[in-house]
């Protein structure tokens, strides 16, 4: 059987960024609570051009997959394309068959309100099943406990830390290294229908 909604769930679909989505990034990226979560770069302003670079919409490569997440309005409107997050499958090395996740959920009114947890649903299906992969590995800040929780719940185990690896406001904090293989992914999938 076909997956007949790949990129598409109840909350949220995936689609492509495009131009018209820059606006929208540039604002996120004047927002430093949002840098903070997303990034350890200095939490500094970047403009449509840095930007633009930064995610190179004509980039024709075949190890990263970026993805806008926008909501699914009821009823089902397709003409709703606000955008309110980024995710992307980056690094992909196929020969082992491995990537790292990124989800950043700009819009502050959608955090928390399970949109990034159903996005992050999506990739790992599209990342398991219509890749082929068999590891997904990601990254997030001590600070983070909502990201840490909601990745525990998908499956993610802690692998590591970088220990101390970031300062903000004058303190250390590390950054976790969580790994998803294939098999933990099909057996967090199964127990949670």
């Amino acid at each position: 059987m076909i997956a007949s909604n790949l990129l598409r769930g109840e909350k949220v679909r995936l689609t492509a960024v495009t131009s018209a989505d820059m606006p929208a990034i540039t604002r996120w990226w004047s927002d430093p609570d949002f840098l903070r979560l997303y990034n350890t770069a200095p939490a500094m302003p970047r403009n449509d051009d840095q930007l633009s670079r930064r995610f190179d919409l004509s980039r024709s490569g075949d190890d990263a997959f970026l993805f806008a997440i926008r909501r699914v309005d009821e009823p089902a409107a397709e003409d709703d394309n606000e955008l309110i997050g980024l995710l992307e499958l980056d690094g992909v090395v196929w020969a082992h068959r491995t990537t790292f996740v990124s989800i950043g959920i700009g819009e502050a009114r959608y955090r928390g309100q399970g949109y990034g947890r159903e996005a992050m649903q999506l990739a790992l299906a599209f990342a398991f099943n219509e890749l082929n992969l068999y590891r997904v590995c990601l990254t997030v800040f001590s600070y983070n406990d909502q990201a840490i929780t909601l990745y525990e719940r998908l499956g993610f185990v802690r692998e590591g830390a970088y220990r101390q690896h970031l300062e903000r406001d004058g303190r250390r904090y590390d950054m976790y290294l969580y790994g998803l293989l294939r098999p933990e992914w099909e057996k967090s999938k199964d127990s949670s229908t």
